[in-house]
């Protein structure tokens, strides 16, 4: 290995490990990569050393979590972005434990190193109520106000990410009994959900249009932007931030649940599912999880809300017959005495 080593290790890991030895999506080495230059970027900002002069000597775990609490405290990134940049970190050294055994000790190292824990919020849905005023915004009187109906209805309908709604193909949709939609979700994995029959009748309308108005093929990409370009994750938030901005003006922010995101709509179908009787294993897999632990997070809101529900429709009186033995300075007279009640 030469003296240079980081810099071979970090290109083999780009360039071959990453992309065929484990055939990881374009998103997740993007997201790797980012973190490495992050890494980069706090290296030559905080001990001045350019990233073509870095070298693996000159990282420790100690200067990785200092790195760690650099991205929280100065860049401002929530705990979830934190460990996303850990875990970048690790496999990086995994792979160098294997290629460069004299660095196996800071690799355990490194890897030893925990994640930090961060209490998990709970997901944000919209009601039946809610998501059936969220998809009345879109004016489907024009080419815009119907393409932007057929994305909010396909992203809540398949319970879509929205880069799995980004990269759908024309081909993807099946509208024909009976109509789903296959998507390429986490890892690379294909999944096929089932549509139901008014989606299948806006996707069939959206479709015939869509190849109307932009040249294409089934290969084509499914929505694009008024300039025939695929959309982008901003561009997919863009369009909901401007109905939920819509439904507020129009007097119906009640049907808010709060800071919405794309990917509220992927919560707000499986609770829906979940409320009407499907079972958590088949939700799992409508939603692609790799386990149903995932999944179970929706018992758990639901299972709140029907307590606060059933708070709401019956109070139950408590009566105040307590005794407050602290005032007795005999404990056992005391429990004596509450023995014989």
């Amino acid at each position: 290995m030469r003296e240079n080593d980081f810099s071979l290790l970090m290109t083999s890991f780009f360039s071959k490990h990453l992309p065929g030895q484990r055939n990881l999506s374009k998103n997740t080495i993007d997201s790797y990569r980012t973190a490495f230059i992050l890494l980069l970027d706090y290296f030559s900002a905080t001990f001045g050393m350019r990233a073509d002069r870095l070298q693996m000597k000159d990282i420790s775990q100690e200067r990785v979590f200092s790195f760690l609490d650099w991205i929280e405290g100065k860049r401002h990134c929530s705990i979830a972005t934190r460990n996303q940049r850990l875990a970048a970190v690790k496999s990086f050294f995994n792979y160098v434990a294997t290629r460069a055994p004299e660095h196996l000790l800071l690799c355990q190292q490194i890897s030893a190193i925990p994640q930090k824990r961060t209490g998990q919020k709970p997901p944000v849905y919209f009601s039946p109520e809610g998501m059936a005023k969220l998809l009345s915004m879109p004016d489907v009187s024009t080419w815009i106000g119907r393409r932007d109906h057929a994305l909010l209805v396909l992203l809540y309908d398949s319970a879509a990410r929205v880069q799995e709604l980004i990269d759908l193909k024309a081909r993807n949709v099946r509208v024909e009994p009976p109509p789903t939609v296959t998507v390429m979700g986490k890892g690379r994995k294909a999944r096929t959900t089932p549509l139901s029959l008014s989606t299948a009748r806006v996707m069939e309308d959206f479709l015939k249009e869509r190849f109307h108005r932009f040249a294409g093929n089934r290969d084509s990409t499914l929505f694009v932007n008024s300039r025939g370009e695929q959309f982008t994750r901003v561009g997919i938030a863009g369009i909901l931030d401007k109905y939920v901005e819509k439904m507020r003006r129009e007097g119906f922010a009640e049907f808010i649940p709060g800071p919405v995101s794309p990917h509220c709509l992927r919560h707000s179908k499986a609770v829906h599912l979940l409320r009407s009787g499907v079972p958590l294993i088949y939700i799992r897999d409508f939603l692609g999880h790799s386990s149903v632990t995932t999944t179970e997070i929706y018992t758990t809101i639901d299972s709140e809300q029907k307590r606060k529900a059933i708070e709401n429709a019956l109070h139950i009186p408590i009566q105040e017959n307590s005794v407050d033995w602290e005032s007795n300075k005999d404990l056992r007279d005391w429990l004596v005495d509450l023995c014989a009640r």
